[in-house]
């Protein structure tokens, strides 16, 4: 499965869009990241629990997104984007979207 943030590929020939499609992920914080992360505000520095809790929640949604594509028949997906909504206190929802299409090699 192809995945871009661009709205075509080069070398490829988009034939069919097959629609919009998705993959959302919802993830709390852990009170005792919140507490390595107080202190990491004192001194400065990456927060690696909360960075590592971010990349997996991206490869979530990625990846519930490429399911719901396959469920269209897609071999491809274009224009891809990420946004991010507080739901709660403590809590986020990361969602990935685009457009499902099948592409060909251009000839």
């Amino acid at each position: 499965m192809l995945i871009v943030s661009t709205e075509s590929i080069p070398g490829k020939k988009i034939v069919k869009t097959l629609g919009l499609v998705r993959g959302s992920t919802i993830r709390a914080r852990h009170i005792g990241s919140d507490v390595l992360a107080g202190l990491r505000n004192l001194v400065g520095g990456e927060v690696k629990q909360y960075t590592r809790m971010l990349i997996e929640s991206r490869e979530q949604a990625i990846n519930r997104m490429v399911a719901d594509a396959k469920e269209l028949g897609a071999n491809a997906v274009v224009g891809v984007r990420f946004t991010t909504s507080q739901v709660m206190s403590g809590a986020a929802e990361i969602l990935a979207y685009g457009t499902a299409v099948i592409v060909e090699d251009e000839e």
